[in-house]
């Protein structure tokens, strides 16, 4: 168990680097992250070092500290975490539950924004009963914006002609790339609901 724990952890330090130095997050955590920061008006990217550099080297402190803390917290305390293991379920989920809303109401002390977290949880339990994977949704939230944003200003620069997409080599080659990965998921639904051809009787031979 100690393990895979300890190379998770290790990993998670590790999708810090696109997140911070190129503004592409390396999962879904970091996703939602720089989703966080760019509320806040902080674009994570190459110039993040030189416009903020509080929140960089916070950040690398963090990292510090924070595995500094662990090594306290879960060398004399590891009996105590895994007793936490074995309490039910059905206590630790209304639990968590009941402190998420309140950290949601403490922000801005309005109920509406406890309303919302409520809706946007029983959507994301719809997600996952028809098996949507989060981490695209939280890309999607996050890269969209920019996504626009750039497709506008190379409309504008073209003139409104979407030819330009094809004719540079960098945008079409992405384009290929996303056409095939397409094309070869359907192709993999389909073989995979195919229903089994059955081998003739015996009867018949």
């Amino acid at each position: 168990m100690a393990s895979p724990e300890a190379s998770t952890h290790s990993a998670v330090q590790g999708d810090f680097i696109p997140t911070m130095s190129l503004g592409i997050p390396g999962d879904a955590v970091m996703a939602l992250l720089m989703g966080a920061l760019m509320i806040q008006g902080i674009t994570p990217g190459p110039r993040l070092i030189v416009e903020h550099p509080d929140i960089f080297w916070g950040l690398i402190a963090s990292f510090w500290i924070g595995n500094i803390i662990l090594v306290f917290l879960n060398v004399p305390m590891i009996g105590v975490w895994v007793k936490l293991l074995t309490a039910p379920y059905r206590y630790l989920y209304p639990t968590a539950l009941f402190f998420v809303c309140i950290g949601v109401y403490a922000a801005r002390n309005d109920m509406f924004d406890v309303g919302s977290t409520l809706v946007c949880g029983m959507f994301g339990y719809l997600l996952i009963q028809l098996k949507f994977e989060p981490a695209p949704i939280l890309l999607g939230f996050v890269l969209g914006p920019r996504l626009e944003e750039n497709f506008r200003r190379a409309v504008l620069i073209s003139r409104g002609s979407l030819q330009i997409f094809i004719d540079r080599p960098i945008s079409a080659t992405f384009l290929a790339l996303c056409l095939v990965l397409i094309v070869a998921q359907i192709y993999a639904r389909i073989r995979k609901v195919k229903p089994p051809t059955t081998a003739p009787s015996a009867a018949f031979d």
